[in-house]
């Protein structure tokens, strides 16, 4: 054991269950106490720190030779797409696996914003994609990140469906501009940029909107405490 007071294991000492030996009951606050110790050297983590570590390499790679040779562009897209898929699985993996650790909260985000930040900076700074499209997507991101600071206090806003869809769209689009692609295909890039940055916009707004009925909401529950405890 770790040296788990015996109120901790859902009783007194005197308690039945609570002697020396007795397991306690599954599910319990020891079980809780067990998932918020769980090891900053978790996989979840672990892809989380990767896709740190590749930002600068995929930023080495995006620029190497004057950043328009094909084969280097390639093998950046190749370390792009490995960071999008860490994106996808380290989450999934620490909330299926009571892997949540306050390490992992502060670190996700920031390794998301990072490799698609370095990725629009790159591309935009090559002359590949306007800085108005890198402004409003990275805008848009720090944005909504202050916003879930700022109302934290009153609930958390949920990701929602159409904000997955603006992370495939997103991810989809830049991806394909790190390619170099020519023709039909380069055409397609631009669509599908166009729809990353209408659905960047659109959610973001939505973001707001949730934030604003949520900030109401907490009020109004915490006039309501304050009126009920006067009484």
């Amino acid at each position: 054991m770790t040296g788990v007071p015996a109120s901790a294991a859902g009783g007194s000492a005197g308690a039945p269950g609570a002697q020396s030996g007795a397991k306690p009951a599954r599910g319990g606050k020891l079980g809780t106490a067990a998932v918020n110790q769980a090891s900053i050297w978790n996989i979840a983590n672990i892809l989380t720190m990767l896709r740190l570590v590749l930002v600068p390499g995929f930023v080495a790679l995006m620029l190497m030779d004057g950043g328009y040779d094909p084969v280097w562009r390639a093998w950046a897209w190749a370390a792009f797409a490995v960071a999008m898929i860490t994106d996808v699985f380290d989450g999934h993996l620490a909330r299926t696996y009571d892997l949540v650790t306050d390490f992992g909260k502060i670190a996700d985000p920031i390794a998301d914003k990072a490799i698609m930040g370095a990725a629009l900076i790159c591309l935009s700074g090559l002359g590949d994609l306007p800085w108005w499209v890198t402004g409003v997507i990275l805008g848009r991101e720090l944005g909504i990140t202050l916003l879930r600071f700022l109302v934290i206090r009153y609930g958390v806003i949920p990701a929602s469906r159409g904000g997955k869809m603006k992370t495939l769209a997103q991810g989809t689009a830049v991806g394909m501009y790190v390619l170099a692609l020519t023709g039909p295909l380069a055409t397609l890039r631009f669509w599908m940029m166009a729809v990353a940055v209408v659905l960047t916009v659109v959610t973001g707004l939505d973001y707001v909107k949730q934030a604003i009925v949520l900030r109401g909401q907490g009020i109004a529950a915490r006039k309501a405490a304050a009126k009920e405890a006067e009484r």
